[in-house]
Parts: C-alpha cells; sequence; structure tokens
C-alpha cells in the first residue's frame, strides 16, 4: 500500500494514470505530453508498474502502457478524477484517443 501512496503523491503520476484512464499508450506518446525528460517519464512509469497500477506490453520496439483495471486504488484514482478540475480534460483526451484507436483499426479492416 506504501507504494500506491508514493505513486499517488506525484501529480505527474495521476496526470498519467488520467491519460491512460481510456487508451493504452507508449511511453513516447506518454512522454509527449509533458515538458520533462523521456528518461524522467520512464521512471515515473516505473513508480506506477511498481505499484501495480499499471502494466506494459512490449510490441515491437514500442512499450505499450495501461491502467491495471482490477486495481482496487484505480478504481478509487478515476473516481477522484472525475470531481478533479486538472484531471478532467486529459480524460476526456484520453477518450478521444481511444476512439481514434477504434476508428483507424477499423479502417484497417475494411476490404
Amino acid at each position: 500500500m506504501q507504494r500506491v501512496f508514493e505513486a499517488l503523491s506525484s501529480t505527474v503520476r495521476r496526470k498519467i494514470l488520467a491519460y491512460l484512464s481510456h487508451a493504452e499508450l507508449t511511453a513516447g506518446e506518454i512522454a509527449g505530453r509533458f515538458d520533462i525528460s523521456k528518461p524522467a517519464v520512464s521512471q515515473h512509469l516505473s513508480v506506477l508498474q511498481n505499484a501495480g497500477l499499471v502494466e506494459s506490453e512490449k510490441r515491437g520496439q514500442f512499450v505499450h502502457y495501461r491502467l491495471v483495471e482490477a486495481n482496487l486504488a484505480n478504481a478509487l484514482n478515476g473516481y477522484l478524477q472525475e470531481v478533479c478540475p486538472v484531471s478532467r480534460p486529459l480524460k476526456r483526451e484520453s477518450a478521444g484517443l481511444k476512439n481514434q484507436s477504434r476508428t483507424a483499426a477499423q479502417t484497417d479492416e475494411a476490404p
């Protein structure tokens, strides 16, 4: 539980969780949303993984990150993000990314 509280104590990590609320993102896509170095973003992702809040999957040369949905802390964080004015726009952006991903997948499947 200590790792979860440590992970959630950072504004950057809470924002990363908001971005991952609806969509899987690569480390590069996450880093592109912050004005910090890619190694710093990787460190934040590592903290989130060690806390069990996100999981990663290597596909080709990219590592994709997603929320661990079954984690109680993520459920509570999702609730808090609904009432947090800073997180609302980030969650909307995440939902938009999910829709873009679906549209691209449907286009790829079309004959």
